[in-house]
């Protein structure tokens, strides 16, 4: 057995021996985002430093959790912050916690991020779709032998995000009232934020928004053929767009203030999962 996929294989049995449901979908909390597991029925934490071989998250507003319960009456696994390339992880760290949703049963993600926005009509506490995602700049997470136990070594990535789970995504936003943005996410590897001319060139590619995760790990997810549906917090302009400077107060503090929207709406998709 591969070294790799055996640790994964242990980290997922030790969190079935924790968990009291089997969870449908799995979820990933950007930064500041955290609070959707507060609205949790039954939650049930795990720490990070607890799971064998998981990595620990080193950014404020990732918690460091993983919290599993029931959310719009589904069972669903929850992990309060995420992992970066810019920590320092290789990028096979970044996304093992996706290949360890897999192995949990999972078949269906929901990933979120926050975002800074390049398309000039969006606004700091727009909450934007993803369509699909730009990443030129980073290692893929499937370099190296392919681990076959996952899927194929040339995965399709022609629908990254499920066009089902985004018309659910819409109708939600529709029932709730909320104002939804869609585009395409470009990911670029940080910690720096990116320089003017780098949001012009996303611009020009078709980029409406960028940030320094969520790619990594949806690409991992599609290789284990699990559905994915991705959902950006817009939380401050990309630099050069307002021509001021910026910093990850901003980000936190943004994504603090729309997580009641962002609660509400992920709560209504989750609730119409099933019918997609």
């Amino acid at each position: 057995m591969d070294k790799y996929y055996k640790k994964a294989v242990e980290a997922a049995e030790f969190i079935k021996g924790r968990i009291r449901l089997q969870p449908e979908i799995g979820i990933i909390l950007g930064s500041g985002l955290g609070s959707l597991v507060n609205d949790m029925e039954d939650p049930n934490e795990i720490d990070y430093g607890d799971i064998p071989n998981f990595p620990l998250t080193t950014v404020e507003g990732h918690a460091g959790k993983l919290v599993s319960g029931v959310i719009g009456g589904k069972p669903v696994l929850a992990m309060k912050g995420r992992f970066h390339l810019y920590e320092g992880y290789d990028i096979s760290q970044v996304v093992l916690a996706t290949r360890v949703f897999k192995l949990v049963g999972i078949n269906d993600l929901l990933v979120t991020n926050a975002a800074g926005g390049i398309n000039r009509s969006f606004k700091p506490g727009d909450l934007m779709l993803i369509r699909d995602h730009i990443s030129f700049f980073a290692p893929s997470p499937l370099r190296g032998k392919n681990l076959s136990e996952f899927g194929v070594r040339f995965p399709d990535m022609s629908q990254a995000y499920d066009r089902g789970l985004l018309d659910a995504a819409r109708e939600a936003a529709l029932k709730t009232g909320i104002e939804i943005r869609e585009g395409v996410y470009a990911f670029a590897q940080g910690p720096m934020y990116e320089t003017p001319a780098e949001i012009r060139a996303f611009g020009i590619l078709g980029a409406d928004a960028v940030g320094m995760s969520t790619v990594p790990e949806v690409i991992a997810a599609r290789h284990a053929n699990m559905r994915v549906l991705g959902i950006s917090c817009i939380t401050n302009m990309a630099a050069g767009i307002l021509d001021k400077p910026l910093n990850h107060e901003e980000v936190v503090r943004t994504a603090k203030e729309v997580e009641h929207k962002f609660v509400a709406l992920v709560k209504e998709i989750i609730r119409n999962w099933s019918l997609v």
